[in-house]
């Protein structure tokens, strides 16, 4: 299977949270493809930066464990019009956010998560509360 792990994913698993614990399991599956977003990344440097957490660990704890994908410009306007429509029943509803859906879509892959934005929506794995 294809997963896509988002910033909030990482997160839980660096901190080794028991919403982590899911991630884990997901990426030690050997049968398992993971992807992370270019901007999630970029996300996750900022969080260590808050958090004063070293920075080079956890890109190379990324790097070891997933694919990182670029996000060109045909993704970019697909995520535009995805937006536009999600925020249609979905308020706050970001850029990256339909930028990680018009991924998945890319890839038939599920995106992981505890974002609220994502609750509910399809081929999403949740692991918010």
């Amino acid at each position: 299977m294809n997963y896509i792990i988002d910033t909030y994913g990482w997160v839980e698993y660096i901190d080794g949270s028991k919403k982590g614990e899911i991630v884990k399991k997901i990426i030690e599956d050997n049968n398992n493809k993971i992807i992370t977003l270019e901007c999630c990344v970029t996300e996750l440097r900022i969080f260590c930066i808050k958090k004063n957490i070293d920075f080079d660990k956890v890109f190379y704890l990324i790097k070891a464990n997933s694919y990182i994908f670029p996000v060109l410009i045909d993704t970019w306007l697909e995520a535009a019009k995805i937006k536009a429509e999600i925020r249609k029943n979905r308020p706050g509803f970001g850029i990256i956010d339909a930028l990680l859906i018009a991924k998945q879509k890319e890839n038939n892959a599920k995106v992981i998560s505890g974002d609220p934005h994502f609750k509910g929506l399809k081929n999403i794995l949740y692991i918010g509360n």
